[in-house]
């Protein structure tokens, strides 16, 4: 548990620098482009993360366990691992241009914010190397390393910001962020390991990844559309100005559920070791985890709730006054997705991740045809309404569906009507 501690501490570190260093970059450039411009810039970044989502082939949570499991192949796992995701992140970049060719035929503005954005996708295979430092619990070489990255990367927006850079300039930092963050990730496993060198990508152990990890594939494009899909149909349905407001609600709203996050990160390589060798301590242990993460949703979704207003107009100004009953909204649905990651743990731990493509499935068709529904009459506050709805539909309320699936729903139940963890 002290290992768990000690490394969500350096995840949250990480975490906490990336989101004040975020929303001060976020809200500055929602402040200097408008509503309007920043919807289209959210657009756009929406639009190539839904695509880009294909290329990380859901392999995390497999990846970390593959590399508990067998220690001595991680040179061989790592290598398969970031080369799926490298020629998978090239396909995204293709895709993510003619989807916007598509959607947003007479506007190069958009194609080209697209274009540059999408570019970060097989930057992104690199980002494999942080789930072996996961594996050792011990992130803290991979978060100093990715951290300088970072800074760089932020002053430079800044000076971007200073000097009054055309809109296209912040997307293309994207792309640069994401090579400064590869190069950080290579950096700090060589320095550790000395093992870089000895990376060899293999027909079988790649098969051998994809076969684990297609449902999570499917699930995680699943993911990402009721994850973005509210910003795209919002610009399509209604105008970027709503996706402006809207985005910026979003902004505040993902800062939430990041502690949590962070410790079920922590403790999933712990928690799958233990289902293997004590799984009556593993259910233990589970339960304190949903508990512990719907107690800390509870204190952030009533901080909220209480200061929305407050909070919008410090850091958006008064141009986002009208996202206040977004932001809300966005917060509760903010406590369902950290608990819907923290079933995953149960769920990888159980080998039973195709039941997590079913229940992401039901959510993202939910998601989308609320969306429908709502945002034709509410704009930005009926596609908040709908996240609501699908995140709890997804995370808990799919549990009593599926028999397989009611151990972990009952779990949840309890945590969230009685959240105590100690």
């Amino acid at each position: 548990m002290r290992r768990i501690i000690h490394n969500t501490g350096w995840l949250m570190l990480d975490r906490i620098l990336r989101l004040m260093a975020g929303m001060l970059v976020s809200f500055w450039l929602a402040r200097y482009l408008g509503p309007s411009a920043f919807g289209s810039y959210n657009y756009a970044l929406a639009l190539s993360m839904f695509v880009g989502s294909v290329a990380t082939l859901g392999l995390d949570t497999i990846v970390v366990r593959e590399l508990v499991r067998d220690p001595p192949a991680a040179p061989t796992i790592l290598a398969s691992a970031a080369l799926l995701r490298f020629c998978a992140g090239l396909v995204a970049v293709g895709l993510a241009t003619l989807a916007v060719a598509l959607l947003r035929p007479a506007e190069p503005v958009i194609l080209l914010l697209t274009l540059f954005f999408s570019l970060a996708a097989p930057l992104q295979a690199f980002s494999t190397i942080d789930l072996w430092f996961q594996a050792q619990v011990d992130v803290r070489p991979i978060v100093t390393a990715r951290t300088l990255a970072f800074i760089l990367a932020t002053l430079l927006k800044l000076w971007l910001l200073l000097i009054h850079a055309p809109i296209l300039a912040f997307a293309a930092m994207f792309a640069l962020e994401a090579l400064l963050g590869a190069g950080a990730a290579l950096f700090a496993y060589q320095r550790r390991t000395r093992m870089l060198w000895q990376w060899r990508c293999t027909v079988a152990q790649a098969r051998s990844l994809l076969t684990a990890s297609w449902p999570l594939i499917f699930s995680g494009l699943l993911v990402t559309l009721y994850l973005r899909i509210d910003q795209i149909m919002l610009g399509q349905m209604v105008g970027d100005a709503e996706v402006g407001l809207y985005a910026a609600a979003v902004r505040i709203a993902e800062a939430f559920p990041l502690l949590p996050i962070a410790i079920v990160t922590s403790a999933y390589p712990t928690l799958v070791a233990l289902r293997q060798s004590d799984p009556q301590r593993f259910s233990a242990q589970l339960q304190r985890l949903y508990a512990l993460v719907a107690a800390l949703g509870y204190a952030s979704t009533l901080t909220v709730t209480l200061t929305a207003p407050w909070l919008l107009q410090l850091l958006a100004g008064p141009s986002y006054a009208a996202a206040t009953p977004i932001l809300i909204l966005l917060t509760w649905a903010g406590m369902f997705s950290a608990l819907g990651v923290a079933r995953t743990t149960y769920l990888n731990a159980e080998n039973l991740t195709h039941l997590h493509t079913i229940t992401v499935l039901i959510g993202a068709v939910a998601n989308v045809g609320l969306n429908w529904w709502l945002i034709p009459h509410w704009g930005g506050v009926g596609a908040a309404l709908a996240s609501l709805i699908t995140y709890w539909l997804a995370a808990h309320g799919t549990c009593f569906l599926l028999p397989q699936l009611r151990p972990a729903g009952r779990m949840m139940t309890r945590a969230m009507l009685w959240p105590k963890f100690w």
